[in-house]
Formats: C-alpha cells, sequence, structure tokens
C-alpha cells in the first residue's frame, strides 16, 4: 500500500483547522504521503505513547506553539520521553538542538534563551532539523517507521519546505521501488452550505470505499465548512494526480459557487486575493464578532493592499454616532436587525472610503436572547460597488461558534459578491 501519514498535535495547544496543521496536512499531500489521521493529545505521556503506536509510515509531531524555549515545556518533554520509549533509543543531548535555538532567538531579536540540558535532549539517533529563523526540529526512524517533530511558528513553513517535503517525497520514492501504489489525495472546500445537499449534489460519486474506480470521494463539515475529500490511487505518482484532475474538475463543476478553495486555502485568503486582484478595498464593521472577521482579514500576509479599516461598534450609540445608524432604525428594528446591518455597511464604507464592506450585528449567547430574536440571529451586512444587502442566519452552539460562524458567513457573502460584480 502507498505511504501513509498520521499528524498528532501534542499539548492540545492547536485545533484542527489551524495554519500549521493545514501547512503540514497540504505539503504531504503534495509530496504523496497524504494524512489519513489527525489525533490532539493532552501532556499526557501514556495518551501521547499511544497515538504514536498507531500504524503509520510517518508520524509528525507539532509540540506547542513556538518560544525561545519551546522545547523546554512540558508538552516538549513528554513528546521526547514519548518518543524514545517507542523507539526504544536513549535520550541524549544535542549541541546542534543547542545552536539552533540559539539562532532561533538571535533572529527574532530576542535575547539567548537560558536553556537548560533538557531543552536540548532528543532520542540517540535523531537526525536534527535546522533552518534560518525556525526552532530546530528533528527526525528518527525506528523499526521501518518514521517520526518527525515540530515545533510551531512563524517559521514553520521554511522547515517544512526545507526539510519534511523532501524526506516525505523520498519516502514515497521508496515506497514506489518496492511496487507500493502511488496515491494523490485533494481536499475541495465548500461555504455557505450544509453537508446534506453536498451529499445529494455528488451522490453519483459517493461509493463507499473499494467500490470501485481510481477515485475515493468523501464529504464531511468541518467549521462551517463542508470539505470534499478526493483520494486517487494508481500505479505511479503522475498517473495519480491526472485521475485526481479528472474528477476534480467534474466535482468542481458540481459543486458551482459554493466552492471557494483547495487543500490550505482558507475563505480569508481567497477573499484577499479576489480583492487585489481587482484593486478593491474593504472596510469592516462588527458588532457581536468583536472583531474577529478584520482579524481573519489581516491574517493574511499583504492585506494592507485590500483592507482599509475594521470598527467595532458594540453599543447603540457606538452606530450611530461612528456609523451613523438612523436613531430611528435603532428604535423601531433594534440593533440586530436587517436594516440596521444595511446601514452599518454603508456607513463603514462611507467613513473608509471603501468600494465593499461588511457589517455583522446578532446575538453570540449566553445571554440576550428573546422569543423573537433568540441567541444566535445574526444579520450581515455586505456591500460592493454601493449595492447593498442584508443577510439573515440562525446558528447553533456557544458564543465562541456563533461568533465564528458569523465571520464564516460574512467573508463567504463577501465572496459571493465579489463573483457576482464580475
Amino acid at each position: 500500500m502507498a505511504v501513509t501519514a498520521r499528524l498528532v498535535v501534542a499539548g492540545a495547544a492547536l485545533d484542527a483547522d489551524d495554519d500549521a496543521v493545514a501547512a503540514v496536512t497540504t505539503a504531504l499531500a503534495a509530496a504523496g504521503a497524504p494524512v489519513t489521521a489527525r489525533v490532539i493529545v493532552e501532556d499526557d505521556d501514556v495518551a501521547l505513547e499511544e497515538a504514536l503506536a498507531a500504524p503509520s509510515d510517518l508520524t509528525i509531531i507539532l509540540a506547542v506553539p513556538g518560544t525561545a524555549a519551546a522545547l523546554a515545556t512540558p508538552a516538549a518533554d513528554v513528546v521526547r520521553r514519548a518518543l524514545a520509549d517507542v523507539t526504544g533509543a536513549r535520550l541524549m543531548p544535542s549541541e546542534k538542538i543547542r545552536a539552533g535555538l540559539e539562532q532561533a532567538a538571535l533572529s527574532r531579536g530576542r535575547p539567548l534563551p537560558r536553556l537548560t540540558e533538557r531543552a536540548t535532549l532528543v532520542p540517540q539517533g535523531a537526525t536534527v532539523w535546522t533552518t534560518d529563523g525556525a526552532e530546530p526540529g528533528w527526525l528518527i526512524e525506528s523499526q521501518g517507521r518514521a517520526f518527525v517533530v515540530l515545533i510551531p511558528g512563524a517559521r514553520l513553513s521554511r522547515m517544512i519546505e526545507q526539510h519534511l517535503v523532501p524526506y516525505a517525497r523520498s519516502l514515497t520514492e521508496r515506497s514506489l521501488t518496492t511496487g507500493h501504489p502511488a496515491v494523490a489525495v485533494r481536499t475541495l472546500r465548500t461555504a455557505g452550505v450544509d453537508l446534506a445537499d453536498i451529499d445529494a449534489r455528488l451522490g453519483e460519486w459517493l461509493k463507499p470505499r473499494g467500490a470501485g474506480g481510481d477515485v475515493d470521494v468523501t464529504t464531511l463539515p468541518a467549521s462551517g465548512e463542508v470539505w470534499v475529500r478526493l483520494r486517487a490511487h494508481a500505479v505511479t505518482p503522475s498517473a495519480a494526480q491526472d485521475a485526481l484532475a479528472l474528477v476534480e474538475a467534474k466535482v468542481v463543476e458540481r459543486l458551482g459557487d459554493d466552492y471557494f478553495g483547495r487543500d490550505g486555502e482558507t475563505l480569508e485568503r481567497v477573499v484577499g486575493r479576489m480583492l487585489a486582484q481587482r484593486s478593491l478595498m474593504v472596510s469592516v464593521a462588527e458588532s457581536c464578532t468583536g472583531g474577529l472577521v478584520g482579524h481573519r482579514i489581516t491574517s493574511i500576509p499583504g492585506s494592507s493592499a485590500y483592507f482599509e479599516r475594521g470598527v467595532m461598534v458594540y453599543t447603540n450609540r457606538a452606530k450611530h454616532e461612528l456609523l451613523g445608524v438612523p436613531e430611528e432604525v435603532l428604535r423601531a428594528h433594534g440593533a440586530v436587525s436587517g436594516q440596521c446591518a444595511e446601514a452599518m455597511v454603508r456607513g463603514v464604507c462611507r467613513l473608509g472610503g471603501s468600494a465593499c464592506g461588511l457589517a455583522v450585528t446578532g446575538i453570540a449567547g449566553p445571554d440576550g436572547g428573546t422569543p423573537t430574536k433568540p441567541v444566535g440571529t445574526v444579520w450581515v451586512g455586505v456591500a460592493v460597488n454601493s449595492q447593498a444587502a442584508a443577510h439573515h442566519f440562525l446558528f447553533d452552539g456557544d458564543r465562541a461558534a456563533v461568533k465564528w460562524q458569523s465571520a464564516q458567513a460574512a467573508l463567504d457573502l463577501l465572496r459571493r459578491a465579489l463573483l457576482a460584480s464580475r
């Protein structure tokens, strides 16, 4: 069978949609070693050893977000001990780890960390990976299996490109010489649609795995989105990619405008690219999301080319004074209404002099709901080139879930408005 990869997040510091998780998953898929399972474990030796014991050709461990002394944290200690137990290797200090940590600190303009010996420990026989500005990682092979430890951080992408991808490709090439089939994987991402609708549209491709055909197609819900996972099997990598591309084109056509990107592409990245390509600026007015929409847009490097400003207007007074929402609208319809959302988006576009705008107002909970406007009621205003509209939603979940779904809906509505205005 083909090379399989498993992703283990140690310390529960990241979630399934974190950039580090997406970067590793996307890179491994492109290298022909797709991730078949993702596991999040706490700082617990037994739980981590159980996660590492699961069969896989390649296991990637992401150990806590990067800091100057990340390798001296409890989560890193647990990773070291677990790998030593699983591989039967003795922990030994590594001068290469020490030098890499010091260099990473210097590259960020930070003082040199006070490193204890335990921060430099790695299993005996491990290969240490270093790259400029990134915290060191390491690889250890044992009994036909490979384990890689990486520290998430701003320069993780360099470590992935310089070390993880070449190594994963070498595993793939090695498997081909022994007659193992190749695998190509693609994840198609959709928004603004539910799982049942996607399943209905893709019924002809959604067969039980192994029921026939070179490409398996499955669907799964994922944080306000629905993902369509394509997995192609063939004798060579190029044949697998060809089979994948053929089915992908047909599935994308069937998904229509609900499809927005693939693999690691996020709504904020796709929307940002659309704005930049058309030299459009966007301004954002937020109430119940508390700045989340603006945060997501500006998390993309280069977003200053298309993000004009963000205004957080939590009270009626702020909505009136800063955005010009008429007092009669607030009295007659309330802050959580289509009339208010539309006035907010027009106001923030006027304030920023931007062609595009988003506005979010709602009840995130857990309190504040009424029989006519229950918790989860959200209105999103969207404007593109003076054309403004408001859209109503009723989201489930706790406060954080409502805020995230509201931000998802806002970004997706802007994406669709931009598509419609071409």
